[in-house]
């Protein structure tokens, strides 16, 4: 248990949820995505905009690098994540933003929603810029 509390300690809880989902889509889900999932069901979506096939596989080595990075960053407290984290995070916020817009029938505000609690994480990650030292315990 103390081996658990000093590998979470030096980071806020809701930086050690970021550090447990990029180590889940590292280890467990991008493997699965890239090496198992037939290429007709497969799917990426970036700024929400979804790709399928092909253009889909193609680019999920570059969402594994995103997710091992994270990982890697937060695990390590690692400096070049600000701004790269929060910028990331944006993306996301406008995808989910973006993703009612194209592939609904919503109105934009829904996918303003949406998107407001990525842009909320966003700016506590750009806050969060002076913990990104390399000083974890």
């Amino acid at each position: 248990m103390e081996k658990l509390k000093k590998f979470f300690a030096g980071r806020p809880h809701w930086m050690n949820a970021l550090m447990i989902f990029c180590a889940y889509m590292t280890f467990i889900y991008m493997p699965f995505d890239l090496f198992y999932k037939p290429v007709d069901q497969d799917a990426e979506v970036w700024f929400g905009y979804m790709l399928h096939g092909w253009a889909a596989k193609v680019t999920e080595p570059l969402h594994w690098l995103i997710y091992g990075a994270g990982f890697f960053g937060f695990l390590k407290m690692k400096r070049w994540m600000f701004p790269w984290a929060a910028l990331y995070v944006v993306q996301v916020a406008i995808g989910m933003a973006v993703w009612p817009w194209l592939y609904s029938e919503t109105d934009w505000w829904v996918g303003a929603l949406i998107g407001l609690p990525f842009a909320a994480l966003a700016v506590m990650l750009w806050r969060a810029k002076s913990q990104f030292n390399g000083m974890v315990p």
